[in-house]
């Protein structure tokens, strides 16, 4: 599969170095570690050079110091491992400590799939060493002038008009490696290889968690078996991600960096290509907002897509500066994209499938905001104007505040000072209050109320006798003074217990 094929890096292995004929190096040990990478090349005649190591050297030694008991060997390889060796060279011949490697250091080399390899006596080290890093540098080389070409390919691509799926096929074609472009809501644009849609049903939860990070967010996620970068994509404001499958030998991230940067350019045209239908969009938002008849309230939503029977305002009180580009946030993500912004306020129509208190925990978190009732398109004007009265509810209650879930005297009464609401309360309330700490007599009077002073459904409601209702109204009339035969003497009551719901619901 592709995904699985990387050619843009071919780095130097043991395997490769082992054919270079110049060095005619023998293997004799650690089979299994022919494709161990080699990054660079050191001599030491330690007894113990492993905490010298970076890791992936190609060790060179004559074995001056080694002794060559097969526990001190096992010892010496197993230093060597530890620190990240790549392979062990040993030097042999004239004037060198030994003329063949120990047995012991061939076995121990064997045991732990540490590739061990003779080095003739008519090659120094430091011809060994220039050949590692002339290996290196070429492959540096080659790496450089492949990453110049994708790059030019990739700009190439960007540049005809083609969109998307014209830079990601180059992409796929250069690297192997698959890749998924989304939107905002993590909702496919294009995408490339094989493995493109695991990766995409893979990475949600990462998906989700670096989008509420805007343009700071990055995540790694792993899917099956495949290491996945999740990158946002945007110029100033945060334009969609890109999920793309890692090189599985480390590399430097230039390649990625400029396919960011292309499809930055390629989404940001989009976005200023969509300029035209979002001015559309604000405008029919305007004329909805005035009224107008149910059939040509239909007819508008339907021209923009927007079919459902009933719909819901939204008003999002916007920073300084951000209400255009917050508007064209909720244009994108919202089914018939119908936003506007009026000054620091921003305005949408929703359909009533829509998440809208996720949604705007995604794009509006932090900011006031007002969610207006489900109601046919006719009264859509109606739910705009709830949206945008709730604002200074919201503001109080640190999260969105919507019309349909407290009752319309309970939300008007948060717009009032908490202070003054509870002034207005216990004085109401406190003769009840001071008599009854444990509040039967308020669930009493609450439960009365709601069943406009029914006897028996308040008794049912509340799993008491009738008699010990009317005994517990009786007394309440006493504490208060009032007369809960008269309309007024009910409001009075009905109100102080929905201020201090009210007090409650702010909180």
């Amino acid at each position: 599969m592709l995904d699985h094929v990387d050619t843009s890096s071919m780095p130097l292995t043991v395997d490769a170095l082992l054919s270079l004929r110049d060095l005619r190096l023998a293997l004799v040990a650690g089979e299994v570690g022919r494709s161990r990478v080699v990054t660079a090349a050191h001599v030491s005649e330690l007894e113990r050079p492993g905490e010298w190591l970076h890791g992936g050297e190609l060790l060179m030694t004559a074995g001056v110091v080694l002794r060559t008991d097969p526990r001190s060997c096992h010892e010496f390889v197993q230093d060597l491992v530890d620190g990240g060796a790549a392979a062990l060279a040993f030097g042999v011949g004239h004037g060198q400590p030994h003329l063949s490697p120990p047995e012991g250091l061939v076995a121990a080399a064997e045991q732990a799939g540490l590739p061990l390899m003779v080095v003739p006596d008519e090659v120094p080290f430091i011809a060994v060493t220039k050949a590692v890093f002339a290996a290196l540098a070429a492959e540096d080389r080659r790496v450089l002038e492949h990453t110049i070409d994708v790059q030019r390919r990739l700009t190439v691509a960007a540049t005809s008009g083609a969109g998307l799926n014209a830079i990601l096929k180059v992409w796929l074609d250069a690297t192997g490696r698959a890749a998924v472009v989304t939107d905002l809501l993590g909702r496919e644009l294009a995408a490339v290889g094989p493995a493109a849609p695991s990766l995409l049903a893979g990475s949600r939860a990462a998906l989700d968690e670096v989008g509420s990070r805007g343009l700071l967010g990055s995540a790694s996620v792993e899917v099956g078996g495949l290491a996945v970068g999740v990158q946002p994509i945007g110029a100033r404001r945060l334009r969609g991600h890109i999920l793309l499958v890692r090189p599985r030998q480390p590399q430097p991230g230039t390649l990625d960096a400029a396919l960011v940067s292309l499809l930055t350019l390629e989404l940001e045209r989009r976005h200023l290509a969509d300029e035209p239908r979002r001015r559309a969009g604000a405008e029919a938002m305007s004329r909805l907002a005035a009224g107008m008849p149910e059939d040509q309230a239909e007819q508008m939503l339907a021209a923009f897509g927007l079919s459902s029977p009933r719909v819901r305002g939204i008003a999002v009180l916007a920073r300084s500066g951000e209400g255009v580009d917050l508007a064209a946030d909720l244009a994108l993500v919202l089914p018939g994209g119908l936003a506007r912004c009026s000054g620091d306020t921003v305005e949408a129509l929703a359909s009533e499938e829509v998440d809208v208190v996720a949604l705007l925990g995604r794009f509006a978190q932090g900011r006031a905001a007002g969610i207006g009732a489900t109601l046919r398109p006719g009264a859509a004007a109606v739910s705009l104007r709830q949206a945008r009265a709730l604002l200074t509810s919201s503001e109080r209650l640190g999260r969105p505040a919507e019309a349909s879930e407290h009752s319309t005297s309970r939300l008007l009464l948060t717009l009032g000072s908490p202070d003054l609401l509870a002034s207005f309360a216990d004085t109401v309330l406190a003769p009840i209050d001071a008599a009854d700490p444990r509040g039967q007599l308020l669930v009493t009077l609450r439960a009365w109320l709601d069943a406009n002073g029914a006897w028996d459904t308040t008794a049912q409601t509340l799993g008491v006798h009738r008699h010990t209702v009317r005994n517990r109204i009786d007394r309440i009339e006493r504490l208060t003074g009032r007369a809960l035969a008269t309309a007024s003497a009910r409001y009075e009551l009905w109100l102080a217990l929905e201020a201090r719901d009210a007090l409650a619901y702010a909180r």
